[in-house]
């Protein structure tokens, strides 16, 4: 069968079955990486419950996007394949679509926000995607690449909110819940809902009992405030991005509210943590959003204990740089990484003697910033931040008591 034209009327919940899914399976079986799922000895130890992961940052762009925009386009029917799709993504959906769009010779025009980090343009571009830049928020991209379809006479291709896309997204819970069919839950991450409505479907259909739970970044709420009728705040820089969604799904919403038991809210902190944790534990790289159920059962042990619970680790795109601070201020965090601010009087021999007391303690300096100017201390004060490197927090705390006890004022400077 071959999608259709574009329809007034919103599909609803009956739109997607597991039949669609397991068709979908079929479809793109060979075409996508049948990603391993993995039992976490050291993750289930640290949260009372038995993980179990599925590594969806193994695809060849690495996130689970590639399944449900493969699966739209194996439905176009010849006409479409040959005028091309088109789609507003700045994400993983656009490398996803362009990626499978160059291999089965689809043309694939990917509008993106003019503020679109330059790195993201590229990868799209790389995967044989051509890219177009309007507007300055994604809203206004969106209605271009609207405009565009109707100009061209190409098929629009959501990166969520459609029935064909939700079915491709769902083969990860059938190839999770083969691997894996002792799991009783699900924690998943929605951002406009595709994922969590194809994987909810499945569990659904197989296990009607499984414990069914999403997970946003508390500063896009948007899905939780869908599905309780609230009026939730959403805006803010999230290390989630690829969740950060506004305005969630119409059809991918019906779905929610029909399968989900609850969806969770999670901060950056406990993003972050669970990035670090997932990189130190497991050895794999995973963007915000791939870590967001594993933040969520962290941040709630109690709710979880004693469940067996699979976890996807849907994307692992995540820039370099933001990933390293994350990675120093989890060590910071931890008490392993330091900034303590000094009161030091501006003589000869004064931050020596300080610096005495780091060697008797075994703690390394990484770096020294002297303030003279800029404090409301008199003239012959000064106050000395160091950045220091402990074993762990008690070592840290033994060296601050120390230097209390010598009499020196010290303020360990605090992350946000």
């Amino acid at each position: 069968m071959s999608r259709s034209e574009p329809e007034t009327a919103q599909p609803g919940v009956e739109a997607l079955t597991i039949d669609d899914v397991r068709a979908a399976a079929k479809r793109i079986e060979g075409a996508v990486v049948r990603t391993p799922t993995m039992h976490s000895i050291t993750l289930s130890q640290i949260t009372g419950a038995d993980i179990w992961l599925k590594f969806e940052n193994q695809q060849f762009t690495a996130a689970y996007k590639e399944r449900g925009a493969l699966n739209a386009l194996l439905l176009l029917d010849e006409k479409q394949r040959e005028r091309g799709v088109i789609a507003a993504s700045a994400g993983n959906h656009s490398q996803g679509l362009s990626y499978h769009g160059t291999r089965l010779n689809v043309p694939v025009t990917i509008v993106m926000p003019r503020t679109t980090p330059v790195v993201k343009v590229m990868q799209t571009e790389s995967v044989g995607g051509n890219v177009v830049l309007e507007g300055e928020t994604f809203d206004e991209a969106n209605a271009h690449a609207r405009k565009l379809e109707q100009e061209r006479g190409l098929t629009f291709v959501h990166p969520f909110d459609d029935p064909d896309v939700a079915a491709g997204a769902g083969t990860v819970a059938l190839e999770m819940l083969e691997d894996a069919p002792e799991l009783d839950c699900i924690v998943t991450p929605i951002g406009g809902g595709g994922l969590m409505s194809g994987m909810s479907t499945v569990a659904r259909a197989l296990k009607p009992d499984m414990l069914i739970v999403g997970v946003e970044s508390a500063l896009y709420p948007s899905m939780h405030s869908r599905v309780k009728g609230l009026n939730e705040d959403c805006g803010g820089d999230t290390l989630a991005e690829g969740i950060a969604v506004k305005a969630p799904g119409e059809f991918t919403s019906q779905v929610i509210a029909k399968n989900v038991d609850e969806i969770l809210l999670v901060d950056e902190a406990a993003l972050e943590n669970a990035v670090a944790l997932l990189l130190q534990i497991e050895k794999t790289v995973v963007e915000g959003a791939g870590a967001a159920g594993l933040a969520a059962i962290l941040a709630e042990p109690e709710r979880f204990a004693g469940r067996k619970i699979g976890l996807v680790l849907c994307g692992g795109n995540i820039d370099s740089r933001l990933l390293a601070n994350v990675l120093l201020r989890d060590l910071a965090r931890q008490g392993r990484l330091a900034r303590l601010r000094i009161t030091l009087k501006d003589r000869p021999g004064a931050l020596f003697r300080v610096m005495r007391l780091f060697d008797a303690h075994n703690v390394n300096i990484i770096e020294i910033y002297h303030q003279r100017i800029f404090t409301n201390l008199p003239a012959k004060g000064l106050i000395t931040d160091i950045e220091c490197e402990a074993r762990d927090r008690t070592q840290l705390e033994a060296l601050v008591a120390e230097l209390r006890e010598q009499g020196y004022v010290v303020h360990p400077v605090e992350l946000a």
